[in-house]
């Protein structure tokens, strides 16, 4: 299972086509550079004063933890990070999915410090949100072609980004209020 397909333990599987209406749903209405410009002082907000017991607990065995879910929102900008400069360095360029749920084990995220973690996140969506806004108007066009979800441009990512954010924000909310969700 690639990017995101599987709704991260659940017995909810998505096409990319369902996942992609999905998440744009969250974004409707708003600005994703705002979005995502508040997504880090969010996820601190959350997650400040919880023990890393809380954090690292799952919800069910097969679903992510909190600490888990820092981890892979860090990794994500990692990989958006390079992707939105592949594609405005080589337009139409072939982008690879990859396995999130592998990478929790191959990250080894239930290791990991969900506050270095938040931290990572931070800068690196600092520098992707720079980069954003210095672009030209066509540069948002340029688009690479995603191996699961085919054309994406950059204006495209920006918002996938943003409802990415916000559906992973609802479900760390939603843990933390409710440690069996």
């Amino acid at each position: 299972m690639q990017e995101e397909a599987q709704c991260n333990g659940s017995e909810m599987t998505e096409s990319p086509q369902q996942y992609t209406e999905r998440l744009l749903g969250y974004v409707k209405g708003k600005d994703p550079l705002a979005v995502q410009a508040g997504t880090a002082k969010t996820l601190d907000r959350l997650i400040g004063g919880v023990s890393i017991a809380s954090l690292r607990r799952r919800p069910a065995p097969e679903k992510w933890s909190v600490s888990d879910i820092v981890a892979h929102l860090a990794d994500g900008e990692i990989v958006g990070a390079f992707r939105m400069r592949f594609i405005l360095g080589s337009p139409g360029a072939p982008i690879v999915a990859y396995d999130q749920d592998i990478w929790v084990t191959s990250g080894h995220y239930d290791k990991r410090d969900p506050w270095k973690s938040l931290e990572q996140f931070r800068v690196l969506r600092e520098g992707n949100l720079s980069l954003l806004r210095s672009l030209e108007p066509e540069q948002w066009k340029h688009y690479g072609i995603h191996s699961e979800r085919g054309q994406e441009t950059i204006e495209h990512m920006v918002r996938m980004f943003a409802a990415h954010d916000i559906n992973h924000v609802q479900q760390i909310a939603k843990i933390l209020d409710d440690p069996r969700s």
